[in-house]
């Protein structure tokens, strides 16, 4: 991991090139002489790029005057944390007790095919991200998922992927993930 970044100069990163790394800057003056606000730092900073690029880990180690290594470290250790981008929706998929003997594995697998993803990977038009989770504490709604931090269930394979197209459809964007005009 390279960042290009030099002092007094214009910081692009390198994965997102319209990312404006300057908008940290109101991060680094309220938490920088702050010990013990890394983590913070790691959460406004994803916020802002709805992931953790890499030139960012870079930014803030150079501001928080702390190690890459430590950045990374702590970015990878804590799973509130993303390295790669995300879908506009995220999916998450419940796989606790109550989930799996009502039938997630069934849902994975159709909202998979219907995504045409895996768990833990993002549409290629970044409309959805599949992740499965342990538990979302949502028993009684097994099999769940939720959406943007709306919980959906209990869940058939056939009410899944409605939603799914609900939410594409409300998008403007086509069941194959294009755009809904192109054809």
């Amino acid at each position: 991991m390279q960042c290009s970044c030099k002092p007094d100069a214009e910081c692009k990163s390198t994965i997102a090139d319209d990312a404006d790394l300057h908008l940290l800057n109101d991060v680094f003056e309220h938490y920088r002489e702050q010990k013990g606000s890394l983590v913070t730092v790691l959460q406004k900073a994803q916020e802002i790029y709805s992931y953790l690029p890499t030139n960012v880990l870079y930014l803030i180690a150079r501001e928080m005057n702390v190690k890459p290594s430590v950045v990374y470290g702590v970015a990878t250790f804590y799973t509130q944390f993303r390295l790669k981008p995300v879908g506009k929706n995220v999916i998450l998929l419940c796989q606790g007790t109550a989930c799996h003997v009502n039938g997630a594995e069934r849902l994975e697998t159709a909202i998979a095919q219907e995504l045409k993803i895996k768990p833990g990977e993002t549409t290629e038009d970044r409309l959805f991200t599949l992740q499965s989770v342990a538990c979302l504490g949502c028993c009684s709604l097994a099999p769940v998922m939720m959406i943007n931090g709306q919980a959906y269930g209990p869940l058939t394979t056939d009410s899944a992927v409605k939603i799914i197209r609900g939410i594409r459809k409300a998008e403007g964007a086509s069941e194959d993930g294009g755009d809904a005009d192109e054809d």
